[in-house]
């Protein structure tokens, strides 16, 4: 799936979003798929009830995750932590849409989540192309540039996009989910996500 892979493209993006005069809710999606790097139908669905501002975490069910059936009945949730430039966005969303179920729901009932099409659509109004970025390109985004320009260990990366264990035995037993380091990596993310933003244009 397409995805912006240059540092200063990155930066194209961010102010791009930045810079979005769409729907408030359409641009806190945008900037939280960035941040946050989950799958695209976690951040569209992400409900109030998992969101822990004392933590500065969201707390995902096992059910709502990309598992087996067995993991999704039996799994431990999937903790997501929340640089502070994340749990500013919630907030700014929590004005907006804290008195329903969904973070993002839907502008024809708030008894459903956005549109899968929603963040894909912002990225064309923005100029990217299905050819340069999609919604799940995020996560090639931070996956790559994260390793090439930041050295971050890839498998506190990989633990941070759910991707299962490698390995004949799997999670057997290799149940850790690096949370401090988890959390040591998105501030290092967000942090650089703003660097790339106030730096100057590509030409």
């Amino acid at each position: 799936m397409a995805a912006v892979l240059d540092p200063r493209k990155a930066g194209d993006l961010m102010r791009a979003i930045d810079d979005y005069r769409g729907l408030p809710a359409t641009r806190e999606a945008l900037l939280l798929s960035a941040l946050l790097f989950q799958r695209p139908g976690n951040i569209r669905a992400m409900e109030w009830s998992w969101v822990d501002f004392d933590g500065s975490q969201v707390v995902i069910p096992a059910a709502s995750m990309k598992r087996t059936k067995q993991a999704k009945l039996n799994g431990e949730p999937r903790l997501v932590p929340l640089a502070p430039q994340a749990v500013a966005s919630l907030k700014r969303m929590k004005v907006l849409t804290g008195h329903g179920r969904y973070v993002f729901p839907s502008l024809l009932t708030g008894e459903r989540p956005m549109s899968d099409n929603t963040v894909n659509t912002a990225l064309r109004r923005m100029g990217f192309d299905n050819t340069e970025m999609t919604a799940h390109g995020f996560r090639a985004m931070a996956r790559t540039i994260m390793v090439d320009q930041l050295r971050v260990n890839p498998e506190v990366i990989e633990e941070q996009l759910a991707h299962g264990k490698s390995g004949p035995l799997g999670t057997a037993y290799n149940r850790t989910q690096l949370k401090e380091q988890r959390r040591e990596m998105m501030l290092l993310w967000a942090n650089y996500l703003d660097q790339l933003r106030l730096s100057k244009p590509m030409p």
